[in-house]
């Protein structure tokens, strides 16, 4: 077995003693790139914040079904005339303007424990 490489041991007023030590295993095995990159991944969520989308988005219309019967898909459709919006699809996610699939909320788990051994 190979010898391990020595440290020079400092005195208390910070010049060399003379003595050596075999420097500790751990310092001479390999780094693994893949526990680097779990912990590097994981301390740059611990720097996010809480984002999310407002409750009442996509809702916030006084849209209605027409129901069967008028060979158009049973979303509910806007009310009124005059303008471009009366018609149009809303509430649903395949929608324009219309609430996303699954909104985004502020409980979601943004951080995550990294344990000291691996920091």
């Amino acid at each position: 077995m190979a010898s391990r490489p020595t440290v020079t041991i400092l005195s208390a007023d910070g010049t060399a003693s003379g003595a050596t030590h075999p420097l500790p295993r751990v310092f001479t095995s390999p780094i693994r790139p893949d526990i680097v990159q779990t912990v590097h991944t994981g301390m740059a969520k611990n720097k996010r914040q809480p984002y999310s989308v407002a409750e009442k988005a996509g809702h916030q219309t006084s849209a209605e079904s027409w129901g069967t019967g008028r060979a158009v898909a049973r979303i509910p459709r806007v009310s009124g005339g005059g303008t471009h919006r009366a018609g149009q699809a809303a509430f649903g996610n395949m929608c324009r303007s219309g609430r996303m699939f699954a909104p985004t909320k502020v409980w979601r788990k943004w951080h995550q424990k990294i344990n000291l051994g691996q920091k």
